[in-house]
C-alpha cells in the first residue's frame, strides 16, 4: 500500500536522516517487550498449573477475561497516547522511559513462587492481579507506543519495512534467549522426572527484566520521531466513537486484524502446547531448547532477503506464500503423528518458514494501515489504529 497520497506530514527539523541507527535502535525496543512478552507466553501456564498448582481451567479463563479487558484498555490507551501533546522527544518516545520500569517489576512478581504454599484462593488473587497489572496495563502502554512509533520514524515504504525486519530480528533474538536458554535453566530432573524449578523461574524473570529495561534505553537514545502532524483542538477531533467506526470501516484495517487473529491463535496455541509435549509425550523439557532452535532458525535466514523479497514480488503476495506452505506443513505432521522428535522438527521448521515470511513484514503492514486511516479521516490516530491492532494480536 502505498502512503503517497497520505496527508502531508510536519517534518521535524534538525533531526538527523534515517539509519541504521534507527533500525537498530528499533529493533531493540522488541527486545525490550518480547523479553517479558516471550517469558509470559512460553511459561505462564507451565509454572501456575505445575508450580503454583493453579487449575489450568483456572489459568485459561483468566486468560480470556483478560482479552475483554484489553479491548478496553488497549483502545483507550491508544486514545490517551493520540489526544496527549507530545513531548520534547516525541509523542511515543517518552512512554519507553516512563513504563520500561513497572512492566518489568510486574513480569518479576507474575514469575514469583512466594505464595505457592499459600491457600488456593490467594494463590489464584495472586495470579489475577500480577497478571492483569503486566498484560493489561504496563505492557499495553509500553508496547502500543512502541508499535505506533515505526509510522513517525519514516514515512517511506522501504525504510519502513526495513524497521518491519529488524523489529522482527528482534523478536527473533529475544525468542533465542528465552525459548533456546530458558529451558536449560528453568527445567530440572527430579527423580527422572522433568520438572520446572519456581525458584529458578523468579531468577530468570530477574534476569529478562534488568535486560528488558537496557534494551528499552538503547531504543530511546537511538530512534528518532521525524514525522509529526499539528495536533487538532479537543473541539475539532473526531469523538471516539467516530473513530471506532472509521477503523471499522477500514478494509484494510480489519483485513489485517483477521489475519492476526487467526495466525496467533494458531501460533500462540502451538507454542503454549509445546512444553508440554515435549516434557510430557518426550518426557525431556530441555528437549524445548533445540525445538524452539529450529524454529527460530528460518526468522534468521530470512532477514537478509525480506525487504528485497517484499520489494520485488509484494508484501502480500510473500505473506500468502507463506502461510500456504505452514499450513502444508502442519497438515503432513498432522497426519504423520510420529513418535520421533526429529522427525517433528523437520516439519516444525517448514511451518515456521512458512509463518516468517508474513510475520517478518507484518509491521510493516500496520504503518501502512495507519496511512490509510489518515487518508480516509483527515486525522492522525497511529496509536488508537495500533491499539486495535495490538488488542486483536493479544486476542489471538
Amino acid at each position: 500500500m502505498s502512503t503517497s497520497h497520505a496527508a502531508a506530514p510536519t517534518q521535524k527539523k534538525a533531526v538527523r536522516p534515517f539509519s541504521l541507527r534507527d533500525k537498530i535502535g528499533y529493533m531493540f525496543g522488541d527486545f525490550g517487550n518480547d523479553f517479558t512478552f516471550l517469558l509470559q507466553s512460553s511459561f505462564f501456564m507451565n509454572f501456575y498449573t505445575n508450580v503454583m498448582g493453579i487449575s489450568a481451567a483456572h489459568v485459561g479463563t483468566l486468560l480470556f477475561a483478560a482479552r475483554i479487558l484489553d479491548a478496553f484498555t488497549d483502545v483507550g490507551a491508544g486514545r490517551l497516547i493520540d489526544v496527549l501533546n507530545p513531548g520534547r522527544s516525541g509523542r511515543f518516545k517518552p512512554w519507553l522511559l516512563r513504563i520500561m520500569i513497572p512492566v518489568t517489576v510486574a513480569a518479576l512478581l507474575m514469575f514469583s513462587p512466594f505464595l505457592q504454599d499459600g491457600s488456593y484462593g490467594v494463590r489464584l488473587a495472586w495470579m489475577i492481579v500480577t497478571y492483569i497489572l503486566w498484560g493489561s496495563v504496563f505492557y499495553t502502554l509500553i508496547n502500543i507506543p512502541y508499535g505506533s512509533m515505526a509510522s513517525v520514524i519514516s514515512n517511506q515504504p522501504g525504510e519502513r519495512a526495513s524497521l518491519s525486519v529488524f523489529r522482527s530480528l528482534g523478536a527473533t533474538l529475544a525468542n533465542l534467549g528465552i525459548s533456546v536458554l530458558l529451558p536449560l535453566i528453568v527445567f530440572v530432573q527430579i527423580n527422572g522426572q522433568s520438572e520446572l524449578s519456581g525458584t529458578r523461574m523468579m531468577l530468570a524473570a530477574a534476569g529478562c527484566g534488568v535486560l528488558a529495561v537496557i534494551c528499552y534505553g538503547l531504543c530511546f537514545v537511538n530512534v528518532e520521531e521525524r514525522i509529526t502532524t499539528p495536533p487538532k483542538a479537543p473541539e475539532q477531533r473526531a469523538s471516539l466513537a467516530q473513530t471506532l467506526g472509521a477503523m471499522l470501516r477500514n478494509r484494510s484495517l480489519t483485513g489485517l486484524i483477521a489475519t492476526s487473529l487467526f495466525m496467533l491463535i494458531a501460533f500462540m496455541l502451538l507454542g503454549g502446547m509445546m512444553p508440554y509435549m515435549l516434557n510430557e509425550y518426550f518426557n525431556d523439557g530441555q528437549l524445548l531448547s533445540v525445538v524452539n532452535f529450529v524454529g527460530l532458525a528460518p526468522t534468521l535466514l530470512l532477514v537478509p532477503f525480506a525487504a528485497k523479497l517484499a520489494k520485488t514480488f509484494g508484501k502480500k503476495e510473500v505473506g500468502t506464500v507463506g502461510m500456504t506452505l505452514a499450513i502444508v506443513a502442519a497438515l503432513v505432521l498432522f497426519v504423520l503423528r510420529t513418535d520421533s522428535p526429529y522427525v517433528f522438527m523437520v516439519g516444525y521448521a517448514v511451518l515456521m518458514l512458512g509463518v516468517s515470511c508474513l510475520n517478518i513484514l507484518i509491521w510493516a503492514f500496520i504503518t501502512d494501515v495507519i496511512d490509510y486511516q489518515e487518508i480516509s479521516t483527515g486525522e492522525r490516530n497511529d496509536a488508537t489504529v495500533y491499539g486495535m491492532y495490538s488488542w486483536a494480536r493479544k486476542l489471538g
